[in-house]
């Protein structure tokens, strides 16, 4: 059933830098060259209709493992097959059958409207008609696209170009959707509609997503998987919500109240900096939750505005390499 299938894979570069110890002119000018291992021996498979989030610090390894499943890079060592076939090798069927959206590069045409850029693309795949028409109706209406198609792709807002982006990566039908940083940079509502979007592709499509990023509510609100990779390495392999609970149940509350004054004691959290009249309450999922916190603080002082702050993807990391002990004694 396996869709995707990574065996100790590794990825290694050839990097020049500066000679350890040399000085003077002729020491700037003296140079090594060292190997440098992006990716070191992951292993694991993806279920064919799985939505799986690939997470990690930056310079964890997560781009270049995309890379070499879409056959952009080619392996220094292990195998890779998607759909039985091997990436770098066989690049051009894979990518009939895959779709990639990278949030910081763009596959539209920069000076064309968004309209001309899925035509355009259209005789790329050789999409046939008549599924070409219902795939941008279909997409233009779940991605309320109907207002920017004739807009030139640099004048779209952020939001935008990525809706566009991800319509552009699904026109020809793929079985497979690479995301790395689908909504990085986007704001609260551009956040919720992609989501949305994702969850109901994956239902009615059965596309199978591998999802990079550093944003645990893209996480949580999709994948059921979780896939934490450090140093070329992966370190978990499992389900979401268990790692949530151990690893990442600490949350904050950042209140705006409407004057200073003392750290506000309600039951289920502490208070753990305060900055004129804000203030960060620190909690944990198992002893309260975000309502009953707000409606608390609420209760004491004038509330202006508040927010909520998810562990981020670095200390969860950090927290899984210090194991248990350590995250009992930061919770103690």
């Amino acid at each position: 059933m396996a869709i995707i299938t990574v065996q100790d894979l590794e990825k290694t570069f050839a990097v020049s830098r500066r000679r350890e110890g040399a000085r003077g002119l002729i020491g700037r000018l003296a140079r090594e060259t060292v190997q440098v291992r992006a990716v070191d021996g992951i292993s694991f498979a993806v279920k064919r209709g799985e939505m799986v989030g690939y997470i990690g610090p930056n310079g964890a390894g997560k781009s270049t493992t995309i890379k070499m499943l879409t056959g952009i890079l080619v392996p220094s060592g292990g195998t890779v097959q998607v759909m039985d076939l091997d990436p770098s090798r066989r690049r051009i069927d894979v990518a009939r059958r895959i779709g990639v959206v990278f949030g910081q590069r763009s596959q539209l045409w920069w000076d064309l409207p968004l309209a001309d850029s899925f035509a355009l693309l259209r005789h790329i795949y050789r999409i046939p008609e008549q599924r070409y028409r219902a795939n941008v109706a279909q997409f233009t209406e779940l991605l309320d696209l109907g207002g920017f198609l004739q807009t030139p792709v640099r004048q779209l807002s952020l939001g935008q170009r990525m809706r566009g982006e991800l319509t552009a990566a699904l026109l020809h039908d793929p079985e497979i959707l690479y995301l790395d940083e689908p909504t990085i940079g986007l704001d609260v509502v551009a956040k919720a509609r992609i989501r949305e979007f994702l969850a109901q592709l994956n239902v009615d499509r059965g596309v199978t997503v591998l999802l990079t990023t550093h944003d645990m509510g893209d996480i949580e609100r999709l994948c059921s998987r979780m896939l934490v990779i450090d140093h070329g390495r992966v370190i978990y392999d499992g389900d979401v919500q268990a790692i949530k609970e151990r690893y990442g149940g600490e949350r904050t509350l950042i209140v705006d109240l409407e004057e200073p004054g003392p750290p506000i004691d309600v039951p289920g959290a502490r208070v753990v900096k305060v900055d004129g009249p804000r203030q960060w309450l620190r909690f944990h999922r198992t002893d309260a939750t975000a309502a009953s916190l707000v409606a608390a603080v609420a209760a004491r002082a004038r509330l202006l505005d508040l927010t909520i702050e998810e562990p981020a993807i670095e200390d969860i990391v950090r927290r899984i390499y210090e194991g248990e002990a350590a995250w009992e004694a930061s919770t103690a």
